[in-house]
């Protein structure tokens, strides 16, 4: 083996790249190391084409290993990893999105790319190393590929831009800001942030931008010495595919013109604002297509070669229309929106709903609210805990006037979902505040451009509409860019079908009227300058403001009171050492105190913070109440009615809280000298009792005499006057349950 290191200093940690050690037969292999995390990259090519396919075959995977964690899955039955996690599948997807528009979509080979965390530090995210591993394993690769780019994570800590924080130092930044490109350009983005103005945005994208050459400079380096010389894949080898090649090329040629000019007069001599109708035109275009090139000459069985190009002439006749005119294909100017359309309130028994419009693009969002309990409970690689608000998108194929078969949920659902979901999330209030589990779906109804960002509109009308005390409402957009081989471009907002093809970005942009909350953006081109960044927030505030001027006029503010088919929460605080009082041995005491009232749920924190859950509220009250008195703490000078529960010889124990018993002495029960316990009270009677004394062990003596309201029997003839109140009694003998503590469920 041949094993070469190439090491540099990155974000005050060293980032190291290993060649000729792991993986020796994929066409490319390597493994980054940042911190403690160490990730394996390996990029695979098959050696022929595949016959009949029209689109570009690549494959990228990421792969958690709870072993990288020194985890165990927690499942009883099954302990090896089953499918991705879906932060795998974002993660997958971030590497995706960010090598993808480096490679020539004319390829036909099969390509893969997989990114497998060997070991997780818990510090260092796995997605920057996987990212530049990937590229790392191309660049070095025989495979032909346009790279190489590396990526970075940019925070800000107290006041100070920091690239690549940890796990705890992004929980104080309130932006979180992944990107992958070049010194000069930009290719991907995923960010997330709490309302942060979009010059603060910037700023970290060109402070990040600036870190970029390290890693870049690494990778070239380990090119120049294990580098492969890239294969040639799309120029012919034999007689025959020259033929083959140059057959395409003439018909192209002959197809092209007519093409350019049929799309003018089906498209822009009549816009339609419709897709349906575009749709109709389209299949008009290649209907015309193919009648000109047999009215050509054209041999029928090579008529596709030159429908084949239909789309990317459509697509290049819309940039010209937009870049020369300002003209686009439904007729609108570069920054108008589509018609807007908001509502809330549609569905009966649901807890929240919201409808959303934006052109033929159409969302309805549903929000429920539940228990405490009823939080997602995450067990990946990365992240071990609790979720309480997550979002889930759903994109049925009639969406598109499609027919497909309706599977689970792919890369395309989770990562929209998780977009709209992490747009919202620094909205949602406190856990002390509304402590509910929060769940909204997004049903897409009908998409065209951006249902994410729709979705992410419909889920803050959901929401408001559901009362759920949001912080500010929340609007996405999504921009597009029209470019040409001579470097113009103009930035479009409201980005739509056919206006996303090549040379295309789709740039989405989330946030409230403060600041901006959640970013993503892919490209079709090698990357963006910083003059179409900037001109594309600019554009994407604007549209921004005028969405949530039509969200507002729906619903302008949470609803002030909760759907009355939506359960009510009460909390309060215990001490925390009072716990094991309320669950009990094995859970005993709290799954009787919500069988007795009949509430839905008491979930219980290790701080002492205590959630009832209820749809009745008389039941949450009782709840509340009864779970007050098992943790209270007894005062002497307290009055209580209580229960007599064991009578003996020098007086009788006297329950006064659920579990909490107290000593009636035998001198304390009348204004009389009582030679028998039984002669004054019997075990079930209920007495009032005032609480005289806690003594140094912690138990409670009681005195019925000073308490007002007790009912005597007659006092006898012969009966001396009692001892003097609150005089200090005998020691008690035996055991006393009421004064010992339950032991807290482990």
């Amino acid at each position: 083996m041949d094993i070469k290191t190439f090491e540099t200093e990155w974000g005050g940690k060293k980032l190291t790249i290993q060649t000729g050690k792991y993986a020796l037969q994929a066409n490319g292999a390597c493994v980054v190391q940042y911190g403690d995390t160490v990730v394996l990259a390996t990029a695979t090519m098959s050696d022929s084409e595949r016959d009949g396919l029209d689109f570009f075959p690549l494959m990228v995977e990421y792969e958690e290993k709870l072993y990288a964690a020194g985890r165990i899955k927690g499942s009883r039955f099954i302990k090896k990893e089953g499918r991705p996690t879906d932060e795998a599948v974002l993660t997958a997807r971030y590497i995706d999105r960010a090598l993808r528009p480096l490679f020539d979509d004319r390829i036909r080979n099969d390509i893969q790319v997989i990114v497998t965390c060997l070991a997780f530090d818990g510090e260092n995210d796995p997605d920057v190393p996987g990212l530049i591993a990937a590229s790392c394993a191309l660049h070095m690769s025989d495979i032909p590929w346009e790279g190489p780019i590396a990526d970075i994570r940019v925070g800000q800590i107290e006041g100070e831009w920091v690239i690549n924080p940890s796990y705890e130092a992004r929980t104080k930044s309130a932006l979180d800001l992944s990107f992958a490109g070049t010194t000069d350009s930009i290719i991907m983005v995923e960010a997330g942030a709490s309302e942060v103005p979009e010059a603060t945005v910037l700023d970290a994208f060109w402070f990040g931008q600036k870190h970029l050459g390290a890693p870049i400079k690494l990778i070239e380096d380990v090119r120049a010495a294990v580098g492969k010389p890239k294969r040639d894949l799309l120029t012919p080898k034999s007689e025959e595919a020259k033929a083959k090649l140059l057959k395409r090329q003439e018909i192209e040629a002959k197809a092209r013109p007519f093409i350019a000019k049929t799309v003018q007069e089906l498209f822009f001599a009549a816009p339609r604002a419709n897709k349906a109708e575009r749709a109709l035109q389209k299949k008009e275009l290649k209907k015309r297509t193919e009648a000109f090139l047999l009215e050509n000459g054209v041999d029928p069985a090579d008529v596709k070669l030159g429908t084949a190009i239909v789309g990317d002439v459509l697509e290049e006749e819309v940039s010209r229309s937009i870049l020369d005119e300002d003209r686009r294909v439904d007729g609108r100017g570069l920054t108008d929106i589509r018609t807007l359309l908001s509502e809330v309130a549609l569905l009966p028994r649901v807890h929240g709903s919201g409808h959303f419009m934006r052109g033929d693009t159409q969302v309805l969002s549903v929000a429920t609210l539940g228990a405490p309990g009823d939080e997602q409970t995450l067990d990946g690689m990365e992240f071990v805990g609790k979720k309480r608000y997550f979002h889930h998108y759903n994109f049925p194929p009639f969406s598109v006037g499609e027919v497909k078969p309706m599977r689970g949920p792919g890369r395309r659902e989770i990562g929209h979902g998780a977009l709209a979901e992490k747009a919202l999330m620094p909205m949602m209030p406190e856990k002390e505040a509304f402590p509910y589990t929060i769940r909204v779906v997004s049903e897409v109804l009908g998409s065209n451009g951006s249902s994410s960002m729709g979705s992410t509109c419909g889920s803050t009308l959901a929401l408001m509409d559901a009362g759920v005390p949001i912080k500010a409402p929340v609007a996405g957009i999504a921009m597009g860019l029209a470019t040409d081989t001579a470097g113009r471009w103009k930035v479009l907002t409201d980005l739509q079908d056919l206006e996303d093809g090549k040379g295309g970005m789709d740039f989405k942009i989330a946030g409230s009227a403060t600041g901006i909350t959640a970013i993503q953006m892919d490209t079709k081109t090698k990357g963006l300058s910083r003059k179409i960044v900037e001109q594309t927030f600019a554009q994407a505030r604007e549209a921004r403001m005028q969405i949530l001027d039509v969200m507002l006029k729906a619903i302008p503010a949470p609803r002030p009171e909760l759907s009355p088919y939506a359960p009510r929460i009460i909390t309060l605080r215990i001490n925390p050492e009072r716990i094991g009082d309320v669950i009990g041995p094995g859970g005993k005491m709290i799954n009787e105190i919500i069988d007795t009232t009949g509430v839905q749920a008491i979930d219980i924190e290790d701080n002492g913070l205590v959630m009832i859950t209820s749809m009745n509220a008389e039941g949450a009250q009782k709840a509340e109440e009864w779970v007050k008195n098992l943790t209270r703490e007894v005062t002497a000078g307290e009055f209580f009615k209580g229960k007599v529960t064991r009578l003996m010889d020098f007086g009788a124990f006297v329950e006064i809280l659920p579990k909490k018993e107290g000593l009636v002495h035998v001198s304390e029960m009348a204004p009389w000298r009582v030679e028998k316990v039984s002669d004054i009270v019997k075990v079930g009677d209920e007495v009032q009792v005032k609480v005289v004394e806690i003594d140094n062990l912690g138990r409670v003596n009681l005195s019925m005499k000073q308490a007002p309201g007790n009912v005597y029997p007659e006092k006898p003839a012969n009966a001396a006057p009692s001892g003097a109140a609150g005089r200090p009694f005998p020691p008690r003998a035996g055991s006393r349950p009421g004064g010992a503590r339950p032991p807290r469920r482990p």
